[in-house]
């Protein structure tokens, strides 16, 4: 595979998660009231329309300071700048490398748009077990997470060039 063809697939696996959480958190805002939910798995999974005003999963949300969404947009900002960077020069292949980080671009920029539009992110997926919750999160921070998860994987299990030659 050429290097063009893995870049352009990459940047359209980010334009993806941008439109699917665009999309995602259009159709929530529009059809759930704020703090409604909608229970989808009984004791497992709901849908609950919420606002989060800090970092993921409502890190600095209750901070005071009138700095606090600037910082935000500025660290999204960086870390999106160092993200295509990496995804510009990682664009060779199709591992899972190219794949982890094209997932977090399109997440970042999910967010970011929010953040720059509303001053807030929009989330919505709840998983629970009894009265044990993890905090809400969107399409945006799925994919974020996910593809974290790859880089790590990447990280842990590749090979080095050198076991690869004496394989």
């Amino acid at each position: 595979m050429t290097t063009g063809t893995a870049r352009g697939f990459h940047f359209l696996i980010a334009l993806l998660v941008v439109a699917l959480d665009r999309a995602a958190k259009w159709i929530v805002a529009r059809d759930i009231s704020l703090h409604d939910t909608i229970s989808v798995i009984p004791g497992f999974f709901r849908l609950t329309h919420v606002e989060n005003r800090g970092a993921a999963f409502g890190l600095f949300a209750d901070s005071p300071s009138e700095w606090k969404i600037t910082v935000l947009v500025l660290f999204s900002v960086v870390a999106l700048a160092i993200v295509s960077v990496l995804l510009w020069r990682n664009s060779h292949s199709l591992q899972s490398t190219g794949i982890g980080l094209a997932l977090i671009l399109g997440g970042a920029i999910g967010n970011l748009w929010d953040r720059l539009l509303n001053g807030r992110v929009v989330d919505f997926l709840v998983f629970y077990v009894g009265q044990y919750q993890w905090p809400a999160f969107n399409v945006a921070d799925s994919a974020i997470v996910i593809g974290a998860g790859l880089l790590v994987v990447e990280i842990l299990f590749a090979k080095s060039p050198a076991a690869e030659k004496s394989a």
